[in-house]
């Protein structure tokens, strides 16, 4: 087991600029090349409660820091996990927290880079099965592509293909929660909840028609503002890495959790958050991972962000 923070030196490069200008910025993390395809993803985006606010005040740009922006610029994949629907449908389920973000600001996060929503997690549901639709038509009005979600399961289920070029790049999103008053109606509009069993048989399916592809998984798990990884956890990312993953990119638990390498394959249990309004210290800080995959390798890079008033910046 090891960690790897490959994006500290950056961090601190990025620090001594003083954000001098995005130009001088976008040095440090050099420009996609035809022979790699660059894929960074992000933790949990609300557009809701806190930031809400903050939007309110000061709009929606004030959210992406020149740091940020040169990350995104310089990659040819942005997936970030969005945890609210996206909608003027207001009706909300019966929950303890329930978001809804504006489908206006959608477009600014697509000219700031994002290309990629996953809507594979607890908050995608919160004004019901219409509201999750309606977010997900929204995000392709946007210029972007919704994940983990879908009429009904088996679409909400499917692999995405992020690139053919430099080969095929996979990217697989499940719920691994149960929902809070939200019946599991798999005929009906959903997200995705595919189980370990499915997705290693997805995964093995995938490698069997493609042993070349890169496949990343994307799941929405762990133990609620909590830097400690669940046994239960452990157990099945290693699953997933024996069924063929290459990559798994996680979210939930709203704080950064440890990188596992096994069998040298990289396990980011959990990135914490990325735009979020963070009630306790240990929820402003996350992770961004910025994968560099090429036609027979790959790296993954760590880059340690840290919120400010609702804004991801770069850590020191």
């Amino acid at each position: 087991m090891r960690s790897i923070f490959t994006a500290l030196a950056v961090s601190v490069a990025l620090t001594a600029l003083g954000h001098d200008t995005l130009a001088a910025s976008r040095d440090l993390f050099p420009p996609a090349s035809s022979e790699t395809l660059t894929v960074t993803l992000t933790g949990d985006i609300l557009l809701d409660r806190g930031v809400r606010r903050v939007v309110e005040r000061q709009g929606i740009e004030c959210l992406f820091s020149s740091g940020i922006d040169s990350l995104f610029q310089t990659s040819d994949i942005v997936v970030g996990n969005l945890e609210c629907p996206a909608t003027k449908v207001k009706a909300p389920v019966n929950k303890l927290y329930i978001f809804r973000g504006e489908p206006e600001w959608l477009d600014v996060l697509r000219q700031h880079g994002v290309t990629h929503l996953n809507l594979a997690n607890n908050h995608s549901i919160d004004q019901g099965r219409e509201g999750l639709m309606d977010t997900r038509r929204n995000i392709l009005a946007a210029g972007m592509t919704p994940i983990g979600a879908g009429q009904n399961m088996q679409e909400a289920v499917q692999p995405v293909l992020l690139g053919s070029t430099p080969r095929s790049i996979w990217i697989l999103a499940s719920l691994r929660l149960s929902l809070e008053n939200y019946a599991y109606l798999p005929d009906k509009p959903c997200v995705s909840q595919e189980s370990l069993d499915s997705l290693c048989l997805r995964i093995s399916q995938l490698k069997t028609n493609d042993p070349a592809c890169y496949v990343i998984v994307s799941l929405h798990w762990g133990w609620e503002n909590h830097t400690e990884v669940v046994p239960q956890q452990r157990q099945e990312a290693r699953r997933l890495i024996e069924a063929g993953a290459d990559c798994l990119v996680c979210h939930h638990t709203h704080t950064r959790q440890e990188v596992e390498y096994f069998q040298e394959k990289p396990i980011f249990y959990g990135l914490g958050n990325f735009i979020f309004d963070p009630v306790k210290d240990i929820n402003r800080h996350g992770t961004v991972v910025r994968l560099t995959i090429g036609k027979r390798q790959a790296t993954a890079e760590e880059i340690p962000i840290v919120i400010k008033q609702c804004t991801p910046e770069i850590e020191n």
